[in-house]
């Protein structure tokens, strides 16, 4: 006898299989709803919750100061001089206001702007998401004569709040200290990296002038001296546009700078056009990094467009006949730092990646369009140099329209618009097909052997791409190896760029583990980051891990892909007679079943994803090595030398 599918064993489905997570568990079940991931960047999030809350009691106008400690062991210390969390019963909870802030979810004095006009911390979730995701937590909360301390331990409380008296030095401090160990059932493989927190810490000194930032981390002992460092910035985000252009020609000496406050909303930008071709606004909201951008970016945007053709209208630099300038022309070589800080701003999701509160776009709107007027009015040979710059990038990027027409029409008459060079795979479906950037047609000839020809394309380059960090548009898309890139990959590239025509999911930049190598290797991630970052921000761009060194033992081979992998493989095979070792210098001095071996393997190579941390780190590092002044990379290359191994010289 049949059973119907509501009988079949398993299928039926109650209310009694519905489970509901509450509180803490919630956050220890799902923790990248709440910090983003469980790797390293979600990781630096915890810290970043608990920094949050001592810059927002900073921005109250209580203390002056927050350290921030990691010890050799992994445990990390924030500690502030603001008011301290309240010590007090909670009406509601009835515990504590210390433990309704670590254990409660949507706690916090953030929600009705009483005790915080402006803060980061918004959400009420931040201290009590880490506490949850730590094997241990200690807070200690200074009031006058006591200090006030609670230990927890995985979102839930292992003491009761107790006290002790201050030291008679302390008597009288205020502030909050934080002290937790992360939990590595959680983060299993994470580790904290000191360059990103310190930039993290930098940013966050820069957009709280006054505020003191002091960090230091014993579990980068290996970096002593410098695994300690301060940060203290007077001139606030005006000093710190002016240090993202240290490495760049300016085109006015002094950045454009206001603050002013409109209808409770505080803004505050600082702007400098400089000589290169990218544009790079970096924005913020109540001291929160807004990576996506949102409504204070769309009003900065309209105010500079708008302004600047007005005063070039009314200075005739723009003739009655000619087209405006459009707002990719008003932002070429602008270097920019926004900072809006309100009462509720409306960020989506809890990693507070873009602003969507739309009244501000107005309020930015008016207050920078106001603040430019005025300065263009006042400066007039700065203003007349920055409308000639916005006037060159119109006949420019007009010049790349005309040379992105003839690259779509010259395929279009080839028939089929891929480049000659270029061997396709036969895999249809994106999601399957990976995409080989490789050095030389020699190397080129032996990947097109080597590969799966089902889902593995393969683009010889010939010789060096060019530097875009120097070339515009138009020169960039007349040089052939760059326009064989951009055909193959088939998505467009900067404003023009669709990702759902991408040909492959995976580009991957194959060069020799040379300098030469390493040069057009670089050359490319310029090219990448500049004008196709969507590829990078996505996922979809690799570099291939060729080795460097094959060992023979006898019938035994062995790769090495670094210095100490070979030193390592030596040491085990230092007792066996004939050893020989060859280092390669080239792709093309591999067979093809070699390369496929060690390199383009899918069941055996290392592919390294390009990702970038942070955009004003990445931004800096590709105009110091890349860009025309050199003192600047100078001092890069003496500083970071003995960083670097493997190569010839």
């Amino acid at each position: 006898m049949a059973t119907s599918k509501a009988e079949q064993p398993g299928t039926q489905y109650t209310a009694t299989d519905i489970q509901v997570l509450e509180g803490m568990e919630a956050v220890r079940r799902r923790p990248g709803m709440y910090i983003g991931s469980t790797d390293q960047r979600g990781l630096h999030h915890l810290i970043y919750e608990l920094v949050d809350n001592s810059v927002d009691e900073f921005m109250a106008g209580q203390g002056t100061s927050v350290q921030i400690t990691i010890a050799a062991d992994g445990v990390v210390t924030v500690k502030d001089d603001g008011r301290g969390i309240p010590v007090d019963k909670h009406p509601t909870t009835g515990f504590s206001g210390v433990e309704t802030v670590m254990t409660t979810l949507h706690a916090g004095g953030k929600f009705g702007g009483k005790a915080y006009t402006v803060s980061g911390g918004l959400h009420g979730v931040g201290a009590s998401v880490v506490n949850a995701l730590a094997s241990h937590l200690l807070v200690e909360v200074s009031r006058g004569s006591r200090v006030y301390y609670q230990e927890f331990s995985r979102g839930k409380r292992l003491t009761e709040l107790k006290y002790r008296q201050a030291p008679a030095e302390a008597n009288g401090d205020t502030g909050t200290s934080t002290t937790f160990m992360f939990d590595t059932d959680i983060f299993e493989d994470a580790t904290f990296d000191f360059n990103v927190l310190a930039q993290r810490f930098k940013e966050m000194a820069y957009l709280n002038k006054g505020l003191e930032i002091r960090f230091k981390s014993d579990y980068h002992d290996t970096l002593w001296p410098n695994n300690e460092v301060t940060y203290y910035f007077d001139g606030g985000i005006a000093s710190f546009v002016k240090n993202l252009n240290q490495a760049r020609e300016v085109v006015h000496e002094e950045p454009i700078y206001v603050e002013k406050q409109l209808d409770g909303t505080i803004v505050e930008a600082a702007l400098q056009y400089n000589d290169s071709f990218t544009e790079f606004v970096y924005s913020f909201a109540n001291c929160i990094n807004t990576v996506d951008g949102g409504s204070h970016v769309t009003g900065f945007r309209s105010a500079m467009t708008r302004v600047l053709n007005d005063f070039g209208r009314k200075q005739k630099l723009i003739k009655d006949n000619e087209p405006n300038l459009a707002g990719e022309e008003t932002r070429e070589g602008l270097t920019a730092v926004i900072s809006v800080k309100l009462t509720d701003p409306q960020f989506e999701g809890q990693t507070k990646g873009k602003l969507g509160n739309p009244e501000v776009r107005t309020q930015v709107e008016a207050v920078l369009a106001e603040a430019v007027q005025h300065y263009l009015e006042d400066n007039p040979v700065d203003a007349k140099r920055i409308l000639d710059k916005c006037l060159t990038a119109q006949r420019a990027r007009e010049a790349a329209r005309k040379a992105r027409d003839l690259i779509i029409r010259k395929n279009a008459m080839d028939g089929g618009g891929l480049p000659g060079k270029l061997a396709d795979c036969s895999e249809k479906n994106p999601e399957f097909c990976e995409l080989y950037l490789v050095e030389g047609d020699s190397a080129g000839g032996t990947a097109k052997m080597g590969r799966d020809r089902r889902t593995q394309a393969i683009l010889p380059l010939w010789g060096k791409i060019l530097n875009v960090e120097k070339a515009r548009a138009d020169k960039m898309l007349s040089h052939d190896a760059i326009r064989a890139m951009v055909t193959a990959v088939g998505a467009g590239l900067d404003d023009d760029m669709d990702l759902t025509k991408l040909r492959y999911h995976r580009v991957i930049i194959m060069t020799d583990a040379d300098v030469d190598g390493s040069h057009i290797r670089t050359l490319m991630l310029t090219f990448f980051y500049r004008h196709m970052q969507e590829l990078v921000d996505h996922g979809h761009l690799y570099i291939a891990q060729p080795p460097l060194y094959k060992i023979t033992a006898g019938k035994q081979i062995h790769y090495a892909y670094s210095e100490g992998e070979r030193e390592g493989i030596m040491v085990q095979l230092e007792k066996k007679r004939n050893v020989g070792m060859q280092r390669y210098k080239g792709l093309g001095e591999m067979t093809a079943d070699q390369l496929w071996e060690t390199t383009m393997n899918p069941e055996a190579r290392t592919l390294l994803q390009v990702s970038v941390e942070d955009a004003a780190v990445a931004d800096d590092v590709f105009r110091t090595l890349m860009g025309d002044v050199v003192e600047p990379r100078k001092n890069f290359i003496q500083t970071h030398a003995l960083e670097v191994k493997n190569l010839d010289v």
